[in-house]
């Protein structure tokens, strides 16, 4: 009968083992790293200091990015996730950005205009699965109002009347 310290001392021991491998390959990429730039002619406190300067800038250039990237994203535009229900063609690209101040009406042209609907078909648009927006109504409006967490308004599309 095997011991559930023997047990437990062979999980420790595989443990220890994939760690070492895992630092193993740490050291061999950090080697690598500090061959290209340079730094194995540093001493190890001036090696800090360089990759801490690295990072910080690294830190700053993804902060930076990401500012611009919100605030193209919120000058007045909105993410639509559009998805199709019962017959209606499922679109090559669900994801769009439109322009806040885009009514409900214009997107409905522009969808039945991509899906090619014939002028006698129907398209109708349902916000969450649930009811129609009125034709007048803004996208800045609905993102505001039943946009998901990461501000993308689901609508959803279709040739017949589906929920509301």
């Amino acid at each position: 009968m095997v011991d559930s310290a023997d047990k437990l001392e062979t999980t420790v021991t595989t443990d220890n083992a994939q760690k070492s491998k895992i630092s193993k390959g740490l050291d061999w990429y950090y080697l690598q790293y500090c061959l290209i730039t340079g730094l194995y002619m540093l001493e190890p406190w001036e090696r800090a200091i360089f990759n801490t300067f690295v990072v910080t800038c690294f830190g700053i250039f993804v902060a930076f990015v990401y500012i611009v990237v919100s605030v193209q994203m919120s000058a007045g535009k909105v993410e639509i996730l559009l998805k199709a229900v019962g017959d209606a063609p499922i679109m090559k690209q669900s994801k769009w950005v439109v322009d806040s101040k885009k009514t409900i009406a214009e997107l409905t042209a522009f969808v039945r205009q991509y899906l090619k609907v014939d002028a006698s078909e129907s398209v109708f648009l349902y916000v969450n699965q649930c009811f129609a927006p009125s034709p007048d109504q803004t996208l800045a409006n609905l993102v505001e109002c039943f946009a998901s967490a990461d501000s993308k308004l689901v609508l959803h599309y279709s040739k017949m009347n589906a929920w509301g």
